[in-house]
């Protein structure tokens, strides 16, 4: 099984993301059973990361590259897509199947080279 995409709202159907930009997202992440062990909404708090960094699960690698700014949707990664045979901690159990409700706010307009850039947060 791949990933699942189902769209929820049409983004600018123009400007997606390429591999080394960063990209500025809003998510909410479930289990199957609709459990959620995550959401940057909850949070108020924009979750930004790097395309083709390694920094997320491929499940969202593969998706974001589809998706333009203002788009959001609905994914469902099967577990080789997700975190596989690795539990995270006691929110995701191993071989999970997880769906993410994922919205496209925007694109960081220059490439960074190697290092942080500015104003990146330093979380883990």
């Amino acid at each position: 099984m791949g990933l699942k995409f189902e769209n929820l709202k049409s983004g600018d159907g123009a400007t997606f993301p390429e591999t080394g930009q960063t990209v500025s997202v809003h998510y909410t992440g479930t289990l199957t059973d609709g459990k959620k062990f995550d959401s940057s909404r909850d949070r108020n708090e924009v979750f930004k990361f790097k395309v083709g960094g390694g920094q997320v699960i491929k499940g969202w690698e593969e998706a974001i590259t589809q998706m333009s700014v203002g788009q959001r949707v609905r994914i469902t990664c099967p577990p080789e897509l997700a975190y596989g045979g690795s539990a995270k901690g006691n929110l995701i159990p191993k071989n999970s199947t997880l769906v993410f409700d994922m919205e496209l706010l925007g694109i960081e307009t220059t490439k960074s080279k190697g290092g942080a850039s500015a104003g990146k947060k330093g979380k883990k």
